[in-house]
């Protein structure tokens, strides 16, 4: 059992001298990765280095993985942030109004029943709004192509 500490001495040196004793009787002589770098010590420092290791344990980040696993509100952030390059690629505005829709049902129903970690924190958007704009990136495109009529 270790002796309390005297009132006379400080935390500090108190502590350095449980540690030098320590030291004196061999108990940090074999601990495991003695006389080796501390890992991830090679890198320049990042002040971020924590959330970037969370996000790797989570699979942030990264490709969407094939089965569809990850995380339910990282998927969705990341179908809300590719939203406009998949509308461009579609040519019937149904289907357009249909993937909005689909992904509005997911963001009402990870408000409604947010699993557990960050929110969110993205709203609904807009139908009417969202066609509107395909439609006028359509107009463009169609412009800028040779012998475009500017109708989309």
């Amino acid at each position: 059992m270790t002796e309390r500490k005297p009132a006379d001495v400080s935390h500090e040196d108190w502590v350095e001298h449980q540690i030098r004793q320590a030291e004196r009787r061999g108990e940090f002589a074999e601990l495991p990765g003695r006389g080796k770098p501390l890992p991830g010590n090679e890198i320049e420092y990042d002040a971020l280095w924590w959330v970037k290791a969370k996000m790797r344990r989570e699979g942030l980040g990264q490709e969407r993985p094939a089965d569809g696993a990850g995380s339910l509100v990282a998927v969705c952030r990341r179908d809300a942030e590719e939203l406009p390059a998949v509308l461009a690629r579609i040519e019937d505005e149904a289907e357009v109004r249909r993937r909005v829709g689909e992904l509005n049902k997911r963001i009402t129903d990870l408000h409604l029943m947010p699993p557990p970690g960050p929110p969110l924190g993205i709203p609904r958007f807009k139908v009417d709004e969202v066609v509107r704009e395909w439609r006028r990136a359509r107009q463009l495109a169609a412009r800028r192509r040779p012998g475009g009529t500017g109708r989309g």
